[in-house]
């Protein structure tokens, strides 16, 4: 459907570039070059090596001197005109334009501009065609799928940490990722300030503590415990006074209520920074929108409207960010600054260890909750009683809880006086617990 409406585009005329000699030398200087060439006073290789051109060029100017020595000039247009690309791949590249004009007039969509660089992957991805940027950005010109870009403030960011696991970048973002599907999804992301690379990502529907803990719990058991994590002041990272809970009496001060996952990575040693506004987060947000600019577009071809599918876009472009994209800070692709890191021992991750005296992971990566033995040997979780048993009357039980969405279970561990006195499987929909 959208070839037969790229009809109505007229070609243009390829542009000539003229020859790069001109700029270096004068015609007189070039022309007592040659002078002193037909007169056995130098030799051809000198002359080649004081241009910067060889042999055949050279005797293409010869030839044109000896044709017309009174006129001669080297500030001539080429007469090879510029390679062609095929119609096959220029179509393909126009209707690829085409779409991209079309995201763009939408206004539910978040895509403002033209993205060359999406184009031309997609054009080898999808086509198998190689075609440059500069090409790209030609025919865009030529066909009227073109918008002047804004000038950009000065790149001034620089890396701010010497080691991988230094620091690790860790947010989430809510964005209409597909203009086919019917809500908004939550992207969250964890990357490492040295490299750039972003360890985890995936879509989720609803953002909850349990999804924050999800993502710390993988990151850690595939790369290790990093030293310190940067967060923004959401209620999920950081309890504030006033905000989070204003019927709290006002001795309460901010921190001295810890919200679960800073409890998971306090387990851990893990020292927590919070960015104290959104532009502290900007080294985050850029990666962010390089990843909602291609998946939006992506989707909005494809079609998607269910998150599964689109997780599925969300990979291969984690894939092309991490193992073949150039960092813009950097200059390097993040894997590749990443593992030589490693194999220079410059990194701070700690192998990930189960602290004692805890026995599983679960220990760790898990909701928690205390909770009182009553007279009958039981406690209440949002007026759902399970019994206890190891536990003395009165007295205070340590709750691990893990929710398993596909069975729609939860494990509640048990902990009293440093060991695990009991485990229980219970319903998630039973505990009524927001964080799940």
């Amino acid at each position: 459907m959208i070839k037969p409406l790229l009809k109505k585009f007229s070609k243009g005329k390829v542009k000539i570039m003229a020859d790069q000699i001109h700029k270096k030398f004068s015609n007189t200087q070039v022309k007592s070059l040659i002078e002193s060439y037909i007169r056995k006073e130098i030799k051809l290789s000198y002359i080649l090596s004081i241009l910067g051109i060889g042999r055949s060029r050279f005797f293409e100017i010869l030839k044109n001197y000896r044709q017309n020595p009174s006129s001669f000039s080297i500030e001539y247009a080429r007469n090879t005109p510029n390679r062609k690309i095929k119609s096959m791949v220029e179509d393909d590249l126009l209707a690829e334009l085409f779409v991209e004009k079309c995201l763009i007039e939408d206004r539910t969509n978040p895509i403002k501009h033209y993205n060359y660089s999406y184009v031309r992957d997609l054009l080898m991805d999808k086509y198998g065609h190689k075609v440059s940027v500069p090409t790209i950005i030609d025919r865009a010109k030529r066909y009227g799928f073109y918008d002047k870009a804004k000038k950009k403030k000065a790149h001034d960011r620089q890396v701010l940490t010497n080691y991988i696991g230094e620091l690790l970048q860790h947010d989430s973002s809510k964005h209409k990722w597909s203009p086919y599907a019917e809500d908004k999804w939550f992207l969250i992301t964890t990357l490492d300030d040295y490299s750039r690379k972003i360890l985890y990502g995936d879509f989720l529907k609803q953002e909850t503590s349990w999804a924050h803990i999800e993502s710390a719990e993988q990151t850690t058991l595939e790369y290790g415990i990093a030293f310190s994590w940067y967060v923004d002041s959401h209620s999920i990272f950081r309890f504030v006074q006033g905000r989070d809970s204003f019927w709290r009496k006002h001795y309460k001060v901010t921190d001295e209520a810890d919200p679960q996952f800073k409890q998971v990575l306090s387990d851990l040693g893990i020292k927590i920074i919070y960015a104290l506004s959104p532009q502290a987060k900007g080294k985050i947000e850029r990666p962010y929108g390089w990843l909602q600019d291609r998946i939006v577009r992506t989707c909005a071809r494809e079609g998607i409207k269910d998150i599964d599918d689109a997780r599925i876009v969300l990979a291969a472009e984690l894939k092309r960010y991490n193992s073949y994209q150039v960092h813009s800070t950097t200059g390097e692709i993040p894997d590749e600054r990443f593992y030589r890191a490693m194999e220079e021992k410059r990194s701070l991750f700690r192998q990930f260890e189960i602290p004692k005296p805890y026995i599983s992971t679960k220990d760790i990566f898990a909701l928690r909750a205390e909770r009182m033995v009553n007279a009958y040997r039981k406690i209440s979780i949002n007026n759902f009683e399970l019994n206890v048993f190891g536990v003395p009357i009165r007295a205070y039980t340590s709750l691990r809880i893990v929710p398993d969405k596909k069975s729609g279970l939860a494990e509640v561990r048990f902990w009293y006086d440093e060991k695990l006195v009991g485990v229980q499987k219970v319903k998630i929909e039973d505990l009524n617990i927001p964080n799940f």
